[in-house]
């Protein structure tokens, strides 16, 4: 049912507006052989309800109806804030200059006299198909890189007020401190300065996946021993929180994969599980071994998360952070970039978790060399 829904998507979906039947016909009939969704509709006032109830990709458009001609239906749809950025392309008999002209002028982005050719229409409806998914794209892209700067803004502003303040209260009164105050100053200092260093690493990674220039090579990685590597180099956060690490994965377990991107991956999410781990808590890493994949899991026995949180773990254009249970500060970007690495693989990941019941982060990698 999913994969039909996202079928369903991917089909642009076309509204043709015309009081003679005949053309409806023949219009939809052109338009659904090239392999697009086609509603038709008989008058001006039921093309704007339609509409309203299914935004269309594209409209096309007659002008000569009665009560309400194509002028009108492009002027109130060019004023509804929903249906503003649809293309409208007029499709008339009307040919004299001053017709196409007043068409452009209130909105239409081309004009189709008649009698049409159906090698015109279907050249300019997917021409213009292409025009407007290209801008809903680039707005997409634009909003991301907005929210995208948001929180970079929101995450490095915050250990860094940390590391000032601290740095602020040594300098001006050093000598009113003992020496275990000192130390708990260093030690926010060190943290703080280590959340900033996480966060710039994981962003240099991951704009490195989106401008193309982060190189993969596949190799035959031993999961069992990565994931120890792994395990070594978070050891010193693990026991500030008494927490014990186990790996269950069996030994020679391998897949063909970056080395380096399964070390991202893996170091994000053992991260995260010390994060948000009480003291004295667990972290498992297991592995499931498919047919053709293998599935790897890190579990813990921390605080868990709510479904809306979970939810929305590996979308860019949700800032959600958590504070860890030291109150570690969080940010959402090394599960994206985990999620990029794992795709490029043609891979997944996903989450499991409850509130107070720990959570338990899966992602799959091939089991042999991709073809």
């Amino acid at each position: 049912m999913n994969n039909e829904k996202e079928l369903d998507k991917n089909i642009s979906n076309i509204l043709i507006v015309d009081d003679v039947p005949a053309n409806l016909k023949v219009l939809g009939d052109i338009l659904r052989n090239k392999g697009y969704k086609v509603r038709l509709v008989p008058n001006g006032k039921l093309a704007l309800i339609v509409a309203e109830n299914e935004k269309p990709d594209l409209i096309l458009l007659d002008i000569m109806m009665p009560e309400m001609n194509g002028y009108e239906v492009c002027h109130f749809l060019k004023q509804n804030e929903n249906l503003k950025d649809v293309p409208v392309i007029f499709i008339s008999a009307l040919n004299e200059t001053d017709d196409i002209v007043q068409a452009l002028n209130i909105g239409g982005v081309d004009y189709i006299s008649k009698p049409f050719k159906a090698e015109e229409v279907i050249a300019r409806v997917a021409t213009h198909l292409t025009i407007f998914k290209q801008k809903q794209e680039l707005v997409q892209l634009n909003n991301l890189k907005n929210k995208f700067f948001s929180i970079i803004a929101h995450d490095l502003k915050s250990p860094f007020n940390g590391i000032l303040g601290v740095i602020q209260m040594l300098n001006s009164n050093f000598s009113d401190f003992d020496e275990s105050e000192i130390k708990e100053m260093l030690y926010v200092l060190q943290s703080s300065s280590q959340n900033v260093y996480n966060l710039l690493e994981g962003l240099l990674d991951w704009s490195q996946t989106q401008t193309g220039r982060m190189e993969y090579e596949s190799v035959e990685v031993d999961i069992h021993k990565k994931t120890n590597e792994i395990f070594e180099l978070l050891k010193p956060n693990a026991d500030k929180k008494e927490l014990s690490l186990s790996n269950n994965i069996e030994k020679e377990v391998i897949s063909f994969v970056d080395e380096r991107a399964v070390a991202t991956v893996l170091r994000n999410l053992v991260s995260n599980a010390i994060k948000f781990t009480k003291n004295g808590g667990s972290i498992n890493v297991s592995a499931d071994v498919k047919e053709n994949e293998i599935e790897i899991s890190v579990s813990d026995s921390g605080i868990g998360m709510s479904e809306e949180v979970k939810n929305n773990l590996f979308k860019l254009d949700v800032h959600h952070t958590t504070i860890g249970t030291n109150h570690e500060i969080g940010t959402g970007i090394g599960l994206i970039l985990c999620k990029e690495l794992i795709e490029h693989h043609n891979g997944n990941i996903w989450a499991e978790s409850e509130l107070g019941k720990g959570s338990k982060f899966i992602f799959t990698l091939p089991k042999n060399e991709a073809k």
